[in-house]
């Protein structure tokens, strides 16, 4: 079973940066699509990014394109999300996700298989 393990969060000031990791167990070989999703108190979870494991190509929500970028390291089993430029309303709980399917609605947490235990975003100004 694919276990996810998210890092790299914690405090960032605005117009800084901060990249977080999500690192999968070595069964990953059924896995098409990685991506992060965050939550923030009160709210449902809310698409960031997504990334195809093989072929690399990205996919963004609109409030984050041209400020976050996504990536993986296919060797390592490990994919991150660098954050440039936060805003207030980026902060929240970032949760890494995948999934087994080729072409997953991004948007629905539901259409996702695996998630991490989340870590915890914060952006001061």
């Amino acid at each position: 079973q694919v276990q996810l393990v998210e890092s790299g969060g914690g405090l960032v000031q605005a117009g800084g940066s901060l990249r977080l990791s999500c690192a999968a167990s070595e069964r990953t070989f059924s896995i098409y699509n990685v991506g992060w999703f965050r939550q923030a108190p009160g709210t449902e979870r809310e698409f960031v990014a997504a990334i195809s494991w093989s072929g690399g190509y990205t996919y963004y929500a609109d409030s984050v394109r041209g400020r976050f970028t996504i990536s993986r390291d296919n060797a390592k089993n490990t994919m991150y999300l660098q954050m440039n430029s936060p805003k207030p309303e980026d902060p929240a709980r970032c949760y890494c996700a995948a999934t087994n399917i080729h072409c997953p609605n991004y948007r629905y947490a539901t259409d996702w298989d695996y998630w991490g235990q989340g870590t915890q975003v914060t952006v001061s100004s």
